[in-house]
């Protein structure tokens, strides 16, 4: 996307994170910003602190995206405020770690609705406005899960291979539109994501947020945008791996970095 100045930018799981990066990076861009998540205290704490940096437009819906009603008031919301949104940044998401057969059905449920659903159906809901002003950036954090099997975050790592499929299957379409659709893969990066899965869940050596948002912004602002990145010099090496490693052996591998420790 050529022109971030004006531009209207969404961004989900928007309170700390990568999300809150996003939003510093994108304002500092003089992006104007809706910020979504379940925290209306520290999204109306990051709302303030932008717009006296940046001078920009921040508005704050506080919703949880593991609720399909939540997703559509999201979207009637945006719909009613009249303000198109050019840049959607699908942040949101979280992870389970253990063994599959001993967790929570209904917290994996809500895995897959935030992960997948809410990704989906917010795409779906502000993409075609997008290709009608011929403008406009998906960004989907996927993560270098999505590249092989994960054993003890089996629901996560599937959610994440969905996430970066839907991506580049959506770049392949929307190519010559106008329209932009990244897929964002982070490896570990220092978040409150660990608060969540689990110390355990760790692997390697963690990335900043902002090491994580530069990696995308800069492949935004190339002239030829790729559907996907990998953040990361380690990361886009071990995310080739399983390209040519045997498929057991890549389970193997994976089962041991990840395994219930």
């Amino acid at each position: 996307m050529d022109q971030w100045n004006g531009s209207t930018a969404l961004i989900t799981g928007a309170s700390s994170g990568i999300g809150a990066e996003f939003a510093t990076v994108l304002a500092q861009r003089q992006c104007n910003l809706v910020l979504v998540a379940r925290r209306e205290d520290r999204l109306r704490e990051l709302a303030t602190r932008i717009e006296g940096e940046y001078g920009v437009r921040v508005q704050v819906v506080s919703a949880d995206l593991s609720l399909p009603s939540e997703v559509d008031r999201l979207a009637q919301t945006l719909a009613a405020s009249g303000t198109p949104i050019d840049v959607l940044v699908n942040n949101a998401g979280f992870a389970t770690h253990g063994t599959f057969s001993e967790q929570d059905a209904t917290r994996m449920n809500n895995e897959i609705a935030v992960n997948v659903a809410a990704v989906v159906a917010l795409t779906r809901a502000l993409v075609p406005g997008m290709v009608s002003r011929g403008r406009g950036a998906v960004v989907n954090i996927a993560s270098t899960a999505a590249f092989q099997p994960i054993p003890f975050m089996a629901v996560y790592g599937a959610t994440k291979a969905f996430v970066l499929s839907f991506t580049e299957a959506l770049w392949g379409e929307l190519e010559g539109s106008g329209v932009d659709a990244l897929a964002l893969c982070p490896g570990a990066t220092d978040t409150e994501f660990f608060d969540v899965a689990g110390e355990s869940a760790s692997v390697g050596k963690r990335q900043t947020t902002s090491q994580v948002v530069e990696t995308a912004m800069r492949a935004l602002d190339q002239r030829r945008r790729p559907p996907s990145v990998v953040s990361g010099c380690a990361n886009r090496w071990s995310s080739r791996l399983p390209r040519v490693l045997p498929r057991r052996a890549t389970i193997r591998v994976t089962r041991n970095l990840v395994g219930a420790r």
